[in-house]
């Protein structure tokens, strides 16, 4: 007998193999329906899987984050399927899940046109609606390498060729279309019902430049179609937000081709950076950090005895004077260690917290590059924190509750937590992970943050803890981060006096609250629509006259507002007023105040606050208190 235990701790009996697909028509028919695949005894296997020895045995359907998985996996082989069906001189080559989706990469004699797109995605629902069986087949490497030879697929054949030969390969089959792959599938191509062809982008054959460029068409599927319909609104929304847009219609900053990947700020623009970087130097000031500055360019031979130069040296510009060579730093790390080595540390200078604002480069990709979120030069709100093993867990806690401080303050307020936990390929001892590993998660806990374990996702020095925002759309940004790191202050021979008189390593522990500051703006033009917070915005407040009669009242409340700090502006156009606010509207100025002669002989002013609300007229003192509270209070 095969015994098969169930997720509830229920066990069912069976005396010969049976298929998973066998077991969840034994639970009943809705399930055996809704089965797209099984995890047994942790894995994940088609519905065809046949279990021949006790297992433990989970059904997979579409309400799992598996099954979606699943979904989209077998609907980027419906994509190959529907292109080879109307296109059968294409070659098919790789087609992954990723993110919100999937693409498949095709070598194809011309480009794909928006009209190809949709006759494409048009021949996906009718080869669904065959419903037609998935089914895998096994066979010996070489045998696949020479099958797919023979199908006239050289992609698939070069890629099969690279695995070891006394391996087998799956492969599965749909209708008239067969495909390399692990899987696994969904039993039928009639459960792939909700998706939709995004566009068409170029990719090289396997990541690299010297190779062939190929199409990649990209596609999203779903479990609902009210799901589909969801992501497909959020995607209307996001190109609406989209900061680049934005940037260019407020007048923020550009992108030249001139210095790919690096911003041009403009005067509006600047100021919004000013604001953020101005409040990040507030945090570590009152937190207990120093704030320090490290040069750009650093000798070869500090990146080789950290292991850059090795590891990351096609990511580094590097330039040579004098017969020496150099590279821009891609990070900062090293040169916080150099600082922290200049004169004797105590164990009584612990923790020792150096924050700084440093501008890194990294050659990124021109295909990577994307606005202001990614680009080669970029400053970071970069900290290092050297301390002992017994302070991690203090530092930690008192980290993530000033990250959830800064969050709010910028309008953030779903954040998750993820801790990465030791990888296979690792340096230090077992009690040092241990040790490390539970001070991250006890300083999470102290915080009262839920978090979820990334096991072997840590670096090969350290564990690390990355912190997550949602915005307004529901997207995901990773922008914080803690990682304990004892390598880099062993390799640069970084040392403090201890209690006991001699001498000991360090802890280093690196932080970041916003990460890159380009980046973390680029995402609050996109939570905020543009409209950002009053203590942000570039622009506070315009004052706009009616008539020229006024010139002279709106010029003294400009001064008045400017001796409080206020950041405003003067409209004096001979323009109709309702022009004048609704340009003002559009450039999402937080508030607008108009004067007239009424406003004039009172000493008041008319105010109108964005999104359209009158606030009524006012005294001007009265304005200056409520626009003071709300800067106050990060409204």
């Amino acid at each position: 007998m095969i015994a098969i235990q169930l997720p509830d701790g229920s066990k069912r009996q069976f005396e010969a193999p049976v298929t998973v697909a066998q077991v969840a028509a034994s639970i009943g028919t809705g399930l055996a329906k809704a089965a797209l695949a099984g995890r047994v005894d942790g894995k994940l296997v088609d519905t065809s899987h046949l279990i021949a020895q006790d297992a433990q045995l989970a059904i997979i359907t579409d309400k799992d984050a598996d099954g979606l998985e699943v979904i989209r996996h077998s609907t980027a082989h419906l994509l190959a399927y529907a292109v080879k069906e109307l296109f059968p001189e294409a070659q098919v080559t790789i087609g992954p899940v990723i993110e919100n989706g999937f693409y498949y990469d095709f070598s194809y004699k011309r480009p794909f046109t928006p009209d190809d797109l949709a006759a494409i995605e048009k021949k996906m629902g009718e080869l669904a609606k065959k419903d037609e069986a998935v089914v895998r087949r096994v066979l010996p490497r070489d045998e696949a390498v020479a099958y797919f030879k023979g199908i006239g697929e050289a992609y698939k054949a070069e890629i099969i060729a690279s695995i070891p030969s006394n391996e087998e390969v799956s492969l599965y089959r749909e209708g008239a279309f067969e495909d390399l792959c692990r899987g696994p599938h969904v039993p039928s191509t009639g459960k792939l019902k909700h998706f939709k062809l995004m566009k068409v982008a170029g990719a090289y054959w396997r990541g690299d430049h010297n190779n062939e460029q190929l199409q990649r068409i990209y596609g999203t599927a779903w479990a609902s179609k009210d799901d589909l319909q969801k992501y497909l609104t959020m995607l209307e929304e996001a190109e609406k937000r989209d900061h680049r847009k934005i940037g260019k219609e407020l007048d923020l900053f550009h992108i030249d081709e001139h210095s790919p990947g690096t911003v041009f700020w403009h005067p509006k623009g600047w100021t919004v950076w000013q604001e953020v970087e101005q409040y990040m130097r507030r945090v570590y000031r009152e937190n207990g950090y120093l704030e320090v500055k490290g040069p750009q360019i650093i000798d070869k031979s500090l990146w080789e005895k950290t292991g850059h130069w090795d590891k990351y040296r096609e990511n580094m510009f590097t330039t040579e004077s004098e017969k020496r060579d150099y590279a821009l730093k891609p990070m900062n790390c090293p040169g916080h260690i150099l600082i922290f080595k200049q004169g004797i540390k105590s164990y009584r200078d612990l923790p020792l917290r150096f924050g700084e604002f440093g501008q890194c480069h990294r050659n990124e990709p021109t295909g990577g590059l994307h606005g202001i979120m990614r680009v080669r030069g970029f400053t970071q709100d970069d900290g290092h924190i050297f301390c002992t093993e017994d302070m991690i867990q203090g530092e930690v806690t008192a980290f993530t509750t000033l990250l959830q401080k800064v969050y709010k303050d910028f309008g953030f307020t779903e954040i998750l937590y993820k801790l990465s936990t030791r990888p296979e390929k690792r340096i230090g001892s077992e009690e040092s992970w241990d040790k490390a590993e539970a001070a991250l998660a006890e300083g999470l806990k102290a915080s009262g943050c839920e978090f979820e374990y990334l096991p072997g996702e840590g670096a090969f020095y350290g564990p690390k803890i990355e912190y997550t925002l949602k915005d307004a759309l529901g997207r995901q940004w990773q922008c914080g981060t803690i990682q304990v790191d004892p390598n880099l202050p062993e390799r640069l021979d970084a040392e403090f006096v201890g209690e006991d008189g001699s001498r000991h390593r360090p802890i280093m522990l690196h932080r970041a609250i916003v990460g890159s500051l380009e980046r973390f703006i680029g995402i609050l033009i996109e939570q905020h629509a543009g409209a950002l917070p009053t203590w942000l915005a570039p622009t506070q407040v315009v004052v706009a006259n009616i008539t020229d009669a006024q010139a002279d009242y709106v010029q003294e409340i400009v001064k008045s507002l400017q001796k409080q700090g206020l950041r405003v502006a003067a409209d004096l156009r001979n323009e109709k007023i309702t022009y004048k606010i609704r340009e003002h509207s559009l450039q999402k100025v937080p508030y607008i105040l108009v004067v007239g002669d009424k406003e004039k002989a009172n000493g008041a002013v008319a105010v109108r606050a964005r999104g359209n609300q009158d606030l009524g007229v006012m005294p001007l003192e009265s304005f200056i208190a409520k626009l003071s509270e709300d800067i106050a209070n990060k409204v």
